[in-house]
């Protein structure tokens, strides 16, 4: 019977990316420093373990209930956080292998990129943003799911990946960078998709010139733009497109925020959710400050502790606990059981 070295298994991998993958590739031998050191697994790279952790975590599971566009659906069909997570996971590492980039480090990032998502999607984030004193950005709170909330030690390349897959910072991988171009063509494209779906557009709605363009299908549209980046990027040590392209994505990402994310009209429910979130912070602030010592200075950190409560909640979990919090509920029947003996006595049965 034939046995294996399984310290094999992980030397093979850095070979293969050593002897196949890209110069401008990372490479899993070649890591930088984890803010812990701790023992190697015998089988896994550093990136794949990365991976393995984010998609073991709590918060990658409260994903699958967590708003993309629209309010805690009913239909199954609309997209969550985690189903936009997964499609941002699958165009990345179609891009990073035929760019001949390291498709571990890929993927960790995008199944991270946004674990500290807020309930009610970019309304939730708006709402802390506005009532934490130094701001809140879900990419930052994203950063400090895996580094402080759950505490996952991760790598520095998954970390920077997370970190910068939105704002003006470029990823310092180019992993990275796939991840933050493959977040944009995911979201602008399965949000065409649902606004079609829940009626509020039609197809031909959509700016004209970047419809013909990209094509009419979301198919043909994530293809067009998948096309681009390879043809432009390969060979690079940066994520590429032509200006043709990037105008039409730019001018199609601006008429969706004024069409769909930022148009109140086809979101009637906005309102009513960023009371939500308003009226739990200050309810978790107030009942926080019960419980700890506020004798030195406490303020901030009560502040800091609700917004990491609400934002790792769920649009359900939200909405039961306001009305937890808000909601009387009936004065439960006292007694219930000596009521229906009574009956039951006036009916000829003996108490046991």
């Amino acid at each position: 019977m034939s046995t294996i070295d399984l310290s094999n298994i992980k030397l093979r991998r850095f070979d293969f990316e050593l002897s196949y993958l890209s110069e401008f590739a990372a490479k899993s031998s070649d890591i930088l420093p984890r803010d812990r050191e701790e023992a190697e697994c015998p089988i896994r790279t550093a990136f794949q373990r990365d991976r393995d952790r984010i998609l073991h975590s709590k918060s990658f599971r409260r994903l699958k209930h967590k708003t993309q566009v629209f309010f805690s659906p009913e239909n199954d069909h609309y997209r969550t956080r985690m189903t936009h997570t997964l499609e941002v996971s699958q165009i990345s590492r179609t891009i990073a292998r035929s760019l001949l980039m390291n498709e571990d480090l890929t993927e960790a990032i995008a199944l991270g990129h946004d674990l500290g998502h807020t309930p009610f999607g970019h309304t939730g984030e708006y709402v802390l943003n506005s009532l934490l004193k130094e701001g809140f950005k879900h990419n930052e709170q994203s950063l400090r799911v895996v580094t402080k909330l759950e505490n996952l030690n991760l790598t520095q390349e998954v970390k920077n990946g997370i970190l910068n897959h939105t704002g003006e910072e470029k990823p310092f991988t180019v992993e990275g960078q796939i991840v933050k171009i493959s977040d944009r063509i995911a979201y602008l494209n399965h949000d065409i998709d649902d606004a079609i779906r829940a009626g509020i557009i039609k197809i031909s709605d959509l700016p004209e010139q970047a419809i013909s363009y990209f094509g009419v299908t979301r198919s043909e549209r994530i293809t067009k733009m998948v096309t681009n980046i390879i043809t432009n990027s390969f060979g690079k040590n940066e994520i590429c497109l032509d200006e043709e392209c990037m105008s039409h994505m730019n001018d199609l990402r601006t008429w969706m925020f004024d069409n769909i994310y930022l148009n109140a009209d086809v979101r009637p429910e906005e309102r009513k959710a960023k009371k939500m979130i308003k009226e739990l912070f200050e309810y978790y602030c107030e009942n926080i400050e019960k419980l700890v010592d506020t004798s030195h200075n406490a303020a901030k950190a009560i502040e800091r502790t609700a917004v990491d409560y609400i934002a790792g909640m769920t649009d359900r979990f939200a909405i039961n606990k306001y009305k937890e919090c808000f909601i009387p509920v009936p004065i439960p029947i006292q007694n219930e059981h000596e009521n229906i003996l009574k009956l039951a006595e006036l009916n000829g049965l003996n108490r046991k």
